[in-house]
């Protein structure tokens, strides 16, 4: 066991090939350099999970950064050929069983590994191409489209990585991955609006007074106020509903999915926070919230190995 334990992750999980080393070494940067909450929850995961979930994030990660790449000189036509074409090479080798890219090495290997369904890889990238050209949703429901394959099916890769004793934990790590998704949005309004976009239902909005040109003004109104009220709470009830369902995943994966839970849901208390002040600060887990929920976790995670 001590041996064990001073292995790296990469040798832990039996991942012995060097040109697949470096490809999960890649998604591990990318994933350590963008995703500071996801990495820390991800390091109370037992040293052999880290490298899948790695290389699940990296994959989504890059789809991520050609679309949203600000500093792009790119034409919304070129980000969408160079989506369709990175995205088509991916499908293509997960559908082969093994790539060149220096991402997708590591993600053919994960799908590979745990037999993840190649339909979850589609619906994401088909939300990625979403965000090319969508600029709002007029209801909830036609926001799940987007947020099912940027943020559910996340949720679905994980659990086969995480183990799980119920088909259940299926519908919970939806549910999470769609709570996570909306504290995003509601944390980054004023971020997303410099994208020209409005993720929160306008219909929603509207029913408590809401207008783009209120949003567009960037100044918190009672009406701004309450709209945003109206969706913390539906984040808060997204996971306690998933609460129960990270009971059925493997004890060596509880504590870094209850902290997660706990530091992205976290978002929206820090929302409250500032007083709904989205325009003008940014919604941030304090490092002494991340500590808070970190240290516990550490230990139970230590204990459940």
């Amino acid at each position: 066991m001590g041996h064990f334990l001073n292995m790296d992750e990469l040798s832990a999980a039996g991942i012995t090939d060097p040109e697949l080393r470096a490809s999960y070494a890649e998604c591990k940067r990318l994933n350590s350099l963008h995703g500071k909450t996801y990495y820390l929850a991800t390091l109370l995961l037992p040293k052999e999970k880290r490298p899948f979930v790695h290389a699940l994030y990296g994959f989504a990660r890059y789809a991520d950064e050609i679309v949203d790449d600000l500093a792009s000189t790119l034409s919304i036509e070129e980000k969408a050929e160079a989506l369709k074409s990175w995205g088509d090479g991916v499908l293509n080798d997960l559908r082969q069983g093994k790539s060149k890219d220096h991402i997708g090495r590591a993600l053919v290997d994960t799908v590979n590994r745990f037999n993840i369904p190649i339909e979850h890889f589609e619906s994401f990238l088909h939300s990625m191409t979403m965000d090319l050209t969508v600029t709002e949703y007029q209801t909830y429901e036609d926001l799940l489209e987007y947020v099912y394959g940027s943020a559910a099916v996340i949720g679905l890769q994980m659990v086969p990585i995480l183990g799980a004793s119920d088909i259940k934990a299926y519908d919970a790590a939806q549910k999470l991955g769609i709570a996570f998704q909306l504290a995003n949005f509601i944390r980054d309004v004023d971020e997303d609006l410099d994208r020209g976009r409005v993720y929160l239902p306008i219909l929603e909005l509207k029913e408590h007074g809401v207008t783009w040109e209120m949003l567009n003004a960037r100044t918190v109104t009672p009406e701004i106020k309450s709209a945003l009220q109206f969706q913390i709470s539906r984040v808060r009830s997204l996971q306690r509903e998933a609460s129960a369902g990270i009971l059925l995943l493997d004890a060596s994966s509880r504590p870094c999915i209850n902290a997660a839970s706990e530091l992205y849901c976290g978002i929206v208390d820090e929302v409250e926070r500032i007083d709904y002040q989205i325009f003008t600060h940014r919604a941030q887990t304090s490092t002494a919230r991340r500590l808070k929920v970190a240290i516990p976790a550490y230990l139970q995670a230590v204990r459940a190995r």
